[in-house]
């Protein structure tokens, strides 16, 4: 049985960290699942890691979907969060809604994301919750935002600090199960996960959140650009690069087959 949103709010109150990996194929989605972890997301970094984007924007609805539906071909027991892209929310709940629609209708996913917490977001995650779509919020550094944020750090002032906090509770407020931090000072992470009653998934936010996400090819050494909150937990890169010049040599040596 699939893990459900209102399971993830109760590991929070119990105390138990939540893992959260990304995945935009069904192997990855089928190891990550077998792995035990608790939430995979199909991230908007699939743009980047899987179709060779320099951004997240390039991606389309049509594009998540398609992974979206290998990924939960391969899940049986995480809840799969699937991220809208860059252009297929921001124009009111209405299109939210269908772009959120047709997510889960199409995939199986459980749950989408949306990035920001500015009040127009927040009246679409508060449509679509009403609607029974399970949301999880995204604040702090949001990468659909690059060409007006930037990747560096949020929350380094004051005013920065009590802004994201407010977008954080206004998102709760308005229904989201959760909500990823990413990229901003540790104390504000720390300070967010103490007010909000729902869980929060910290990337490169410290260690005081509910939960933790990376992007998978990030902790296997599969990434171009690696990110400095990040660490490398297998050199999978070089491990394939040895193998396709093994079998390589293999064959021009006829040794293979």
């Amino acid at each position: 049985m699939a893990i459900a949103t209102h399971q993830l709010i109760k590991r929070k109150r119990q105390g138990h960290p939540i893992v959260m990996l990304t995945a935009w194929d069904y192997p990855f989605a089928k190891l990550l699942d077998g792995a035990g972890v608790d939430v995979i997301l199909v991230g908007d970094s699939l743009a980047m890691v899987a179709l060779g984007h320099r951004t997240t924007l390039p991606l389309t609805l049509d594009d998540t979907i398609h992974h979206a539906q290998a990924v939960c071909r391969g899940v049986d027991n995480a809840l799969v969060v699937c991220d809208l892209p860059f252009m297929s929310y921001q124009e009111g709940p209405v299109q939210a809604m269908r772009s959120a629609g047709r997510v889960l209708k199409e995939t199986g996913a459980g749950a989408v994301k949306l990035e920001g917490g500015y009040p127009a977001i927040v009246e679409t995650v508060a449509r679509l919750t009403l609607s029974g779509i399970p949301v999880m919020g995204h604040v702090g550094v949001t990468p659909q935002s690059v060409h007006r944020q930037g990747y560096g750090r949020q929350g380094k002032t004051e005013d920065e600090g009590e802004r994201i906090l407010e977008e954080a509770m206004a998102l709760s407020r308005a229904g989201a199960f959760g909500i990823v931090l990413e990229n901003i000072t540790h104390d504000l992470a720390a300070e967010i996960t103490t007010t909000l009653p729902i869980p929060t998934i910290g990337i490169g936010a410290g260690a005081r959140c509910d939960g933790q996400v990376l992007v998978t090819s990030d902790i296997l050494g599969l990434s171009d650009r690696q990110p400095p909150f990040a660490k490398i937990y297998a050199h999978l890169g070089e491990k394939v690069t040895e193998a396709v010049q093994a079998f390589s040599q293999d064959v021009r040596d006829r040794k293979f087959p």
